[in-house]
Formats: structure tokens, sequence, C-alpha cells
């Protein structure tokens, strides 16, 4: 069983077991790339791009996108998730320059700019303050060249937050190894906006279950306070696009450096 941490802690120690949240992650590594790749190009037009994904954990939209020709800079806060990134890439035989580095600081290990920075699968709001979710903001828009486009994904929090949300579905897959089951339990914080994730992941074999659980915190940020976040920080042309609009299994942001 997985100790509670920080979210540096919570990634290192998922990114073994990370691709088994997917049904088939090599596949959705394929799917992603290909949207997220139609809206930069559509957005900033054709040609490869510049990419820096700075919450890449194992890879999944920056070996994607590195697929179809864009040149992608990967970095995480997880020394372990770029390690097992950089084995992923290196088996896709896609050329990517992988870092460690905290996206509230990118100036001190990333040298910039970029057409596009990334940040997707909800990292942003592991940023459980105002003052680090701004800090982010401003980092990630230092790495942009002017007219550069920021994409970032969050999860859908008004019904979460309308309702506290206390457990998602259970996903069951089966491949080569067996069974496996993957569900969160959030156990939320009196401020009614901060909450603990417990990911659990079962295994099913011979002698039974083995059951593996990792915590991690977020806090849940609506669409409205993001916008004003980034504008603050000196992006423009903030859009928001449902997954029934943009294909993308999250809801998608996009704003651009002036």
């Amino acid at each position: 069983m997985s100790a509670p941490g920080s979210v540096r802690d919570f990634y290192d120690q998922l990114a073994s077991d990370y691709h088994l949240i997917y049904e088939d992650w090599p596949a959705d590594v394929r799917r992603q790339g290909a949207i997220l790749d139609r809206w930069i190009r559509s957005i900033m037009g054709p040609g490869s791009h510049r990419i820096l994904d700075c919450a890449c954990g194992i890879g999944t939209q920056a070996i994607g996108l590195a697929l179809r020709g864009h040149r992608v800079t990967a970095t995480d806060i997880s020394a372990s998730s770029v390690e097992r990134a950089r084995k992923e890439a290196a088996d896709a035989g896609v050329a990517i320059d992988f870092g460690v580095a905290d996206f509230r600081m990118l100036e001190r290990d990333v040298t910039g700019p970029f057409d596009v920075v990334i940040a997707c699968d909800n990292s942003l709001p592991h940023l459980t303050t105002d003052e680090d979710l701004s800090r982010a903001a401003r980092s990630i828009h230092g790495m942009l060249r002017p007219g550069g486009l920021l994409i970032a994904s969050t999860r859908d929090y008004a019904e979460a937050l309308r309702t506290h949300t206390t457990t998602t579905p259970p996903r069951m897959f089966d491949d080569e190894r067996g069974r496996r089951v993957v569900f969160q339990a959030w156990a939320w914080e009196p401020d009614g906006r901060t909450y603990t994730v417990h990911l659990f992941i079962l295994r099913g074999g011979e002698d039974g279950w083995d059951v593996n659980e990792y915590q991690t915190t977020y806090r849940a940020v609506l669409p409205a306070e993001l916008t004003s976040v980034l504008t603050e920080a000196g992006f423009g042309q903030v859009a928001w696009q449902s997954p029934s609009d943009s294909g993308f299994y999250q809801p998608l942001v996009t704003a651009r450096r002036a």
C-alpha cells in the first residue's frame, strides 16, 4: 500500500502502473496525439511545431505528438515518470528531449521559447493554492513565444462540486495477465474545494486479488477561475471546449500569449 505524500511521491509511486488506468494505453497515446495535433494545427497552422509538455507523466501526450511529427520537449516533477516516459519514447521510435521540472518554475530547467505548451490530465488542479496556480500560469506564459498557444485539460468540476462526488465508477479490463479493476474514492476537505483521491488498481490472479492504492490531492478549479488566472498571467483568447466538441476525454482550455 502506498503512503500519502506529495504530488511528486504520487507520480513516482504510480509510474510503473500508470498505463493500467487505461484499457489500452498505446492506443490512447495515438488517439490523444491525433486529437491534440488537430487542435494545434487548426490554431497554429500546418507543419511541425516546437511543443513543451510540462506535465508529461509517462509520455501519453508527448509521445503521441512526437509521432505526429512535432518537436517535443517533455518535463514532469516526477523523475520516475520521466524515466518511464523516456523508455516508452525509445520503444515508440521517437526523439523527445526529457527533463525533470516543476511547472511553477519552468524557467529554472527549461529553455524556450515554444510554439505550444500543453498541461493535460488534470495536472493544474494539483495546485491547491491561488498563489501556486498563478505561478504556474506565469511560468507557462514565459515559455511561449509571442502568439504561442497553451492547451490544458482539467476535470469537469461543476457537477463534482454540486454533489461532492465520493467515488468514480469502477472500470474493469482484461489483458494477458488477467482482470483488473480501476476506481477512485474521493475524500473532501472541510473547505469543500480540496479533496484527496485514493486511486485503487486491483489485479486478479490465481491466488486472488492484489490491491494497490495511490493517494494525491487536488483542488476543484472551475473554468471561470482558471480563465481569470490565465488572463491575469497575460494570456488572451481563452476558450473552453467540451469533450463532445474537442474529442478529448476532458474539457480543454486554449489560450494565446499576446
